[in-house]
């Protein structure tokens, strides 16, 4: 009998631990917010710095030939 009490104190305790965690969600202030936006900023100027690379690559190999 005094397994069955410990089981169920255990369960119990897990239960509410798990509660608590899901409850405990941050929400993203607007710093968060303008610092996502300014790291998708610097991605998506890197591609295109990339690109532009690229073509300047390909623009030199063609004045070779």
């Amino acid at each position: 009998m005094m397994n069955f009490k410990k089981s169920a104190a255990i369960a119990l305790a897990m239960g509410m631990l798990m509660a608590g965690l899901s409850a405990c969600k941050k929400e993203e202030g607007p710093a968060e917010r303008a610092g996502k936006a300014f790291d998708n900023a610097v991605q998506k100027a890197g591609e295109k710095i990339e690109q532009a690379g690229e073509k300047i690559q390909d623009a030199a190999n063609e004045a070779k030939k």
